[in-house]
Formats: structure tokens, sequence, C-alpha cells
């Protein structure tokens, strides 16, 4: 038996809509919500657990038949990658494929490769946009160990997804000032305050870069963020103190990166304000890739 540890992905935001190279983006794996497949060779294909039928549709052209299990499953279409690293660890558990081969044969990173490259080495992540294949990773950071980050999604609809989402990026114009300010923030701000470990400095210019990446998709949202409750449960965030705040791709799941002695006051504080509809996780960033065992 095979057994994959995954991750999920928060997606910052993308660069770019639209030239050369399209999207480009800054994301971040970490440890919860986690998924977890195991998989055997089997007489006939089946599978058990939340995401089931998904993880054998991606499954199904990869290999023979085998019996899945799909052990814990963040949510779908939420904003934590869910689709690709079901894909990827799905793949992994069934075959020896390389990853890259496995995201084309999915469908994955059509976009952002954010999540693609999170499965392989974790930490926080920079793609350089997509020409042809998967886009290029260009900075991989790690996320210092005193850092946290505190999840919270509210009682809201999934993110679009699928033909929804291709639909919406059809139709949604570039910004080449908006690009600019985008990597000025990350090349400037976000990145070497990562390395400095600056976390003051990193908060302010990740929420700056949420909020102005959030416009890129005003068109389809109605603003930075996808709905009211969303837009809410970030100026509450704000309100408490806390700068590294947003919502990651299309939500409804928002983030808050924060010094680890303020994160459990933090979910506390957000756990009461959403109230028993919402679910929040404390979590650590993930900095290494997916875990495969083999029994």
């Amino acid at each position: 038996m095979t057994r994959v540890i995954a991750g999920s992905r928060l997606h910052f935001g993308l660069l770019s809509l639209h030239g050369t190279r399209r999207f480009g983006g800054v994301g971040v794996m970490i440890d919860m919500p986690r998924l977890v497949v195991s998989a055997m060779p089997a007489s006939q294909w089946s599978a058990t657990g939340p995401l089931a039928t998904r993880a054998l549709e991606f499954a199904r052209p990869l290999a023979e038949p085998h019996r899945l299990m799909i052990e814990e499953a963040p949510p779908e279409h939420s904003g934590f990658g869910t689709g690709t690293q079901l894909a990827l660890a799905v793949g992994r558990a069934v075959s020896s494929l390389s990853l890259e081969e496995i995201a084309r044969q999915t469908g994955r990173a059509r976009r952002s490769a954010i999540g693609t490259h999170g499965f392989a080495s974790g930490g926080l992540l920079v793609d350089g946009g997509r020409r042809e294949g998967i886009a290029p990773l260009i900075v991989r950071y790690e996320i210092p160990k005193n850092w946290r980050i505190v999840v919270a999604m509210p009682d809201a609809p999934q993110g679009l997804s699928g033909g929804g989402e291709a639909g919406a990026f059809s139709k949604l114009p570039g910004d080449c000032a908006l690009t600019d300010k985008l990597c000025r923030l990350t090349l400037l701000g976000m990145l070497p305050a990562l390395v400095e470990g600056n976390l003051a400095d990193f908060a302010a210019a990740l929420g700056e870069f949420n909020a102005r990446s959030g416009e890129l998709f005003a068109p389809i949202q109605g603003g930075a963020y996808c709905v009211g409750v969303v837009s809410e449960l970030i100026a509450r965030m704000r309100s408490l103190g806390v700068e590294g705040v947003g919502q990651s791709s299309w939500g409804p799941a928002a983030f808050a990166v924060v010094e680890a002695d303020k994160a459990e006051w933090l979910r506390e504080r957000i756990a009461a304000y959403l109230g028993p509809t919402g679910r929040t996780w404390l979590t650590t960033a993930r900095n290494v890739g997916a875990e495969v065992s083999m029994d």
C-alpha cells in the first residue's frame, strides 16, 4: 500500500492576466487542513472517503485498477487547492509518473502552478507565469518556524472552479499598472522581509498584495474579495491589529499570518466571530513536499 500525505495551498494572488507570460503568482503550503490518500492494487477500481468519485476520475487514466482510500481531505473549491493536491497525491500513489506528467494528464496547472510546485517542495513559492507547459518556479523559501497561519472559512458559497472559472478568466481585462505594483510588492516587499524574518514588513506587504491582486477579479467578484462575509471577516481581522490577511484564491477561505504567541488568541476570536457555521484552523507553513510511504 502507498500512502501520501499532502498539505493545502493558500494562494495569495496572481500577478497578471495578460501578456507573454500569463498569471504568475505567490502562495504558500500549509500543514492543515491536510490530504491523506492511500492506494493499493486491486482487481477493479474502487474508492472510499471524501472526494472518492473525483479521486477515481484522476486515477483511472494513470494506472491499472487500485483501491483508493481518502482518509482526510480539505474542503473542495474553497481556496485550498484541493483538486490539485488530490490529483497529484492520487497520481503519486498509483503510478511512477513524474509530477509534471501527472499534472498534465489530470488537467492541473493550467493557470497557477503554485499547488504543483508546492506539492513537490512546500514553502512559500512564486511562479513566473505560464507560456507553455507548467509555469516555472522562480522562488521558493521556507517560512520561519515561529510564524503561524490562522485559516478561517465562513459559511459562504464555494469559489469558482472548472468551466465557471475558465469563463471568468476569459472575461477579465488586464491591468499593466496593477501588475507592476504587484511585482514590486512581491520583489521589494514580501520576499526581502521573508528572508530577513521580518514578520511586520512581510505582513504589511502581503495584506496589500492580496487586496490589490483581488482588484484584478473585481469585475467577477464585485470587489477585492469574493463575497460580503469574506470582506467583513478580513476587516474584522484587521480591526484586531493583524495586517497579513487576505482571501485565498477565489475563497471563501481567508488567512492571517501572525506571531506564534498571538495565533491562538486570534483563532479564538475569529471562531467566536464566525459562530458555529464557520471553521477555523491554526496551522504552520508546510516547508516540505508531500510525504510518500509504502507499507
